[in-house]
């Protein structure tokens, strides 16, 4: 059986790199974050051993926890970006999970320039756990993955759209 997946799509009336910059980012990943999922992120290391990378070059490592509503004990998640690319108009970069609450677990972000929009789409491929875990991350599969997914755009739409986010030149 092959893994499960979960797509959304939103246009972006704001330019590709500023929506590109601002998902390169730990802030960018903290802001998308719903408050709900109480993430803490607790170290990032670059693809060279650095720690506190401005940009999550393809090769860097994230180490966060979630405590989704403040339930259950803080579940670690270890991320790692596999690829990260831009060119033409296009870009893209995937993270996968090496560990934490899913038996697998592959999130990729495109970006599409539109004139002075930017389409933003996010396809996640996951395999739940099962037992207690299961259970304990079910707020996250499912019926939690829409509302998660449709705060994350709304975020991203807020932020750069109103101007708030500006890149960091």
């Amino acid at each position: 059986m092959g893994m499960a997946e979960y797509r959304r799509a939103t246009r972006i009336h704001a330019p590709l790199e500023d929506v590109w910059e601002f998902h390169s980012t730990e802030q960018g990943l903290e802001a998308l974050t719903p408050d709900w999922m109480g993430l803490e992120v607790e170290s990032v290391i670059g693809p060279d051993g650095e720690p506190d990378p401005t940009v999550l070059e393809a090769g860097s490592k994230l180490q966060m926890s979630v405590r989704p509503f403040g339930v259950g004990p803080r579940q670690s998640w270890t991320s790692v970006i596999t690829e990260r690319e831009e060119r033409d108009g296009v870009a893209w970069f995937t993270d996968v999970m090496e560990d934490g609450p899913f038996s697998a677990w592959e999130h990729t972000h495109s970006f599409y320039a539109d004139g002075e929009t930017t389409l933003l789409r996010d396809r996640v491929e996951y395999e739940l756990p099962f037992g207690a875990l299961g259970r304990a991350v079910a707020p996250l599969s499912g019926i939690g993955f829409a509302p998660m997914f449709r705060k994350r755009h709304q975020v991203t739409t807020e932020l750069l759209e109103s101007g708030s986010w500006r890149r960091q030149r």
